[in-house]
């Protein structure tokens, strides 16, 4: 019995010893050659599933090489498209005319009606005729151009004239706006010569005649200086409204700052109306200042000085006026 135990004892270990040079050898070929082994079990025991991965990245390739013809054409036509509405952009000539400056919209119809607008050299009278880009429109000789748009907003000095020009010389709102741009710009309404404040000056004729018109309501804010203190009767009175001469008034707002000075709020644009309104009482206004028009403040901008509004200001004026 221990002579067959012993036996099958040395049987096992030479089993044990035989199978771990084996598991050596083995080993000792693959660190030789690593990928050998690896390209055999690959290509063995998933080849199918290679050749369907290899389908597979095929056909998303072919499908990669479709998709993007389809969308380069679209985004090439859009462009082109884009570039033939720029192309073929037209204009109605009363806008042209207004967008040169000559005058607002309506002059512009005026002017058109009694022929004195050429296109291309010829005379149009047809209202809601469309101007192309390549069109030369005059008037009076002189070829017009679209200009850009500009908006200025001046903060008004005293012993200053709101016209485009004085037959006596007197220092006007354009010398201190000359060098602002090349565009042929004008005030919007008129602000006397001892009036201070807020002016807009622009080549946009369209808006300036909606702002000046007196259905539009523009809003407009006042600093008034009496030579005296008003009285609670002056102030109560003007609050609820005074016939003058040409009509009714009453402002939007009245409020006392000081005993002699007040704010008024109104949208009125009579001549003169805030003097006449005091001078209506006995009082005399010995300064005018405007301090707000149409939304736009005197923030940032010391008296004589101008400035370019903002994007955000034009439409903002163009939104009110809709």
């Amino acid at each position: 019995m221990e002579n067959n135990f012993r036996k099958k004892k040395s049987i096992a270990k030479t089993t044990t010893k035989t199978e771990l040079s084996h598991q050596k050898k083995q080993i000792n070929k693959t660190k030789k050659n690593p990928s050998k082994n690896y390209k055999i079990k690959d290509f063995t025991t998933n080849a199918t599933d290679n050749k369907n991965e290899k389908t597979k990245k095929v056909k998303s390739k072919s499908n990669q090489k479709v998709f993007k013809p389809k969308e380069t054409p679209a985004y090439k036509t859009t462009l082109i498209e884009k570039e033939k509405i720029v192309k073929n952009s037209t204009i109605r000539l009363n806008k042209y005319i207004a967008n040169a400056g000559v005058c607002s919209r309506r002059e512009a119809d005026e002017l058109i009606a009694k022929g004195l607008i050429k296109v291309n050299g010829k005379v149009i009278t047809e209202m809601g005729y469309q101007v192309k880009p390549s069109d030369k429109v005059s008037y009076q000789g002189k070829i017009l151009s679209r200009e850009k748009l500009v908006y200025i907003l001046l903060n008004k000095p005293k012993n200053c004239i709101t016209t485009t020009d004085d037959p006596e010389e007197r220092t006007t709102v354009m010398e201190i706006v000359k060098d602002a741009c090349e565009e042929r710009i004008y005030p919007v309404g008129r602000l006397d010569r001892n009036t201070t404040g807020l002016l807009l000056l622009t080549n946009d004729g369209d808006l300036a005649k909606k702002l000046s018109h007196p259905s539009s309501n523009i809003k407009k804010v006042y600093q008034v200086t009496l030579d005296k203190p008003i009285t609670e009767e002056d102030f109560l009175a003007i609050e609820k409204g005074l016939e003058l001469e040409d009509g009714f008034i009453k402002p939007d707002a009245l409020a006392l700052l000081t005993p002699n000075t007040l704010g008024i709020e109104l949208h009125s644009g009579r001549n003169r109306i805030v003097r006449r309104i005091f001078e209506h009482l006995g009082y005399q206004v010995e300064k005018l200042d405007r301090t707000m028009y149409a939304g736009l403040t005197k923030k940032d901008l010391p008296r004589g000085k101008w400035r370019f509004l903002t994007q955000k200001e034009v439409i903002m004026l163009k939104y009110l006026l809709k």
